[in-house]
């Protein structure tokens, strides 16, 4: 058999390591406790049972033998009688002369061959007649047969004279105050893990911007500490984004304004070529900071509402439908509820729809659920269309603010590069990604990508 080098075990190693730090928890702590079982049951069994055990057989045979060559000494009825009194009274032997008997030629084996090979050895050593024996006929007993002139010597002997028959209780007491200390052990570092996995819960609630007002920091002195640097975390980028978003409610105040003042001059201004490129430069600007502000300032302050997933998308299709569109729809075929800001998450695939029939004539909206590993399930919305498309090494760039780029997906169009970072950063605020990809119509897939919980 061939064995594999010794640079490939540690990866094959890691490979079977649990993943999860519960169960690597468990493995650092059965792991030891099995291995420590193994060398102790097998330090027993080779230093201690094994000679005990040869021990017991000697001591026995060499009862069998003194009564083997007392017989044959004076091979009489009565002297046998005399020795069979003797071996019962002293040695707790059953021993019987069985006249013109002959050895039997087959033996059952004895599943713990320990046994039959310690026996076996002594009979060897100390008798010259042929023999055979018996461990398995008799629950507490070993059956001996020895050869003689004219028939057959026959010893019964109770177990324990040949073996050390109470090992098996050292054993289970040895077996059982592990299994108790483990499971002990076990329920204490389940309660340190759970603390842990308590913690990537409200971090993983978090990211998806929902608020988990339950959680508290408990567990060990390095957990709870890493639990309130999360709070003091947490506590400043929400304060962080109440800032933002009111010096955003008041740029937008300031910026407004003067626009306001400008169309009001304009709409009383003569009325020429001059003028109308004027308003049309205005409304340009007012489209400019609407798009920036609601990049900017992100949606979180929605909370997340449990909504069907299906009936989100036809949300979404019926708007397109208002906007003179109809949107091929493909819901997922067994509809599930999960958190969203329906607004914001609406709103970015409401972009993304209408992003689409800019450059296409037929855009299709479609869902599915994807099993992970581990039981993990995530959703995915996709939006295709039969356009241009995206040259792969321009996808990325598409998606970053501000990004407008040429030939197929033109300046022509009305926007300032930012629907697709505004639709990306909504996606990453549920905790998921949005990707572009080829699409199975020829043109632009937006895949949207959120974990469920």
């Amino acid at each position: 058999m061939r064995i594999p080098r010794l640079k490939f075990w540690p990866q094959a190693f890691k490979r079977k390591i649990p993943k999860t730090l519960w169960g690597r928890a468990l493995l650092i702590i059965v792991l030891p406790v099995a291995l420590m079982q193994v060398a102790v049951t097998w330090a027993f069994f080779d230093m201690h049972w094994e000679t005990v055990t040869a021990k017991l057989s000697e001591g026995l045979i060499g009862d069998v033998s003194w009564a083997v060559d007392a017989y044959k000494a004076d091979p009489t009825r009565e002297n046998m009688d005399r020795i069979s009194a003797a071996a019962q009274k002293s040695m707790q032997l059953s021993i019987a002369f069985q006249p013109g008997r002959e050895l039997p030629e087959n033996r059952r084996r004895n599943p713990w061959a320990a046994l039959d090979r310690s026996l076996k050895r002594a009979l060897n050593e100390q008798l010259d007649d042929p023999f055979w024996y018996d461990t398995t006929r008799y629950q507490a007993s070993v059956d001996i047969r020895v050869k003689v002139d004219g028939g057959v010597i026959r010893v019964i002997a109770p177990r324990e004279r040949a073996f050390a028959t109470r090992a098996h209780i050292f054993i289970l007491w040895m077996t059982g105050a592990t299994l108790v200390l483990t499971a002990i052990s076990i329920l204490f570092i389940r309660n340190q893990v759970r603390a842990i996995e308590r913690l990537s819960v409200a971090a993983e609630k978090f990211g998806r911007g929902e608020d988990d007002p339950n959680f508290k920091p408990y567990g060990a002195a390095e957990v709870r500490a890493a639990a309130q640097n999360f709070l003091k975390m947490k506590t400043r980028i929400q304060r962080h984004i109440e800032q933002r978003t009111t010096l955003l409610a008041s740029v937008s105040h300031d910026l407004r304004t003067p626009l306001t003042r400008l169309k009001l001059e304009l709409a009383m201004a003569t009325q020429d070529t001059a003028t109308e490129r004027m308003k049309q430069d205005v409304s340009e600007m007012a489209y400019m900071i609407d798009e920036y502000l609601a990049f900017a300032s992100g949606e979180m302050v929605e909370s997340p509402q449990t909504v069907s997933v299906n009936a989100l998308l036809e949300t979404v299709v019926d708007g397109a439908r208002r906007a003179g569109h109809t949107p091929d729809f493909v819901p997922l075929g067994e509809d599930i509820e999960t958190a969203f800001r329906v607004s914001a998450i609406s709103r970015a695939l409401s972009n993304l729809v209408m992003n689409g029939f800019h450059y296409a004539t037929t855009v299709r909206l479609s869902a599915e659920i994807e099993h992970k590993a581990g039981g993990k399930r995530s959703l995915h919305i996709y939006v295709d269309d039969d356009g241009p498309g995206i040259a792969p090494e321009k996808r990325e760039d598409a998606l970053k603010p501000f990004s407008r780029l040429d030939d197929s997906r033109n300046q022509n169009k009305k926007g300032v590069g930012l629907g697709l970072a505004i639709a990306r950063d909504t996606v990453r605020s549920h905790g998921g990604e949005l990707e572009l990809d080829q699409s199975p119509m020829g043109g632009l897939r937006a895949n949207i990508g959120i974990p469920l919980i």
